[in-house]
């Protein structure tokens, strides 16, 4: 069809800084923390490059990806849509760390 586009979904855990500006996984108060999903949309910036890479969501989350997987154009709205990808990584140490609750 004419206006599709190819769709992922990007299940991620959502990240911050440290005081050196370094990407961490981000954190409960009891030190744990939760994957979740978005997808590319018609007007998702930037292109995707990999696990571990950084993109923002359209509430200005950076969200690092753990996990992509294809998604079918007609069940697209399943998923939240994210705004842009960045072109920074998360460290594969902790990729692999968040990769451990796919599996849970």
């Amino acid at each position: 069809m004419k206006n599709q586009y190819e769709v992922f979904q990007y299940i991620g855990v959502p990240v911050t800084t440290d005081d050196s500006g370094k990407y961490v996984i981000k954190r409960d108060d009891s030190g744990e923390f939760k994957l979740h999903s978005w997808r590319t949309g018609k007007h998702t910036k930037g292109k995707p490059k990999g696990i571990g890479q950084i993109f923002i969501t359209e509430n200005n989350m950076l969200v690092a990806v753990v996990k992509s997987i294809p998604v079918k154009f007609k069940d697209r709205h399943d998923y939240t849509p994210l705004q842009r990808f960045t072109s920074e990584f998360l460290d594969e140490q902790l990729v692999s760390e968040a990769q451990t609750k796919l599996s849970l």
